[in-house]
């Protein structure tokens, strides 16, 4: 059976919300899921994992998850990034996002799915991304170990 870390990070509960349902639908996969925030976590918990997920806040929080990450070693996991946000910001909605899923490649981690940037709390169209997102993650492990 695959295992999972889901961390993250938020203020507003938007992010848990998305791990949430990311995480059952890993779970709804066969996948044995543990579920961490950001602050309780620590990078190389991602190496007793297969599919590596980070659901991020832009904010402080994370910082210090982010540079242990760049340390780490993750090849042969697979990984994907999914967060809220807040359009208000321009450009700079979901940045941490975008900055996470690069620092996860950097790790050496094989990409199983897009980047999911979501605008405030996720709605039913959301969830069906996050489903089939954690699909592909599952699909991507699978094949990763075959």
């Amino acid at each position: 059976m695959a295992k999972a870390l889901v961390v993250y990070a938020t203020i507003t509960g938007n992010n848990e919300d998305v791990a949430d349902i990311i995480t059952d639908a890993l779970e709804d996969l066969g996948v044995e899921v543990d579920e961490v925030e950001m602050t309780m976590a620590d990078p190389a918990d991602f190496e007793e994992a297969d599919i590596c997920v980070i659901c991020p806040y832009t904010y402080d929080e994370g910082i210090d998850f982010y540079e242990d990450l760049q340390e780490e070693q993750l090849a042969g996991k697979v990984y994907g990034v999914a967060g809220s946000g807040d359009t208000f910001y321009g450009d700079d909605f979901c940045v941490a996002v975008d900055k996470f899923g690069d620092a996860l490649a950097r790790t050496g981690a094989t990409k199983g799915a897009e980047n999911v940037k979501i605008n405030l709390a996720p709605d039913e169209e959301d969830i069906q991304k996050l489903d089939a997102f954690a699909k592909q993650l599952v699909e991507k492990a699978a094949k990763l170990n075959d």
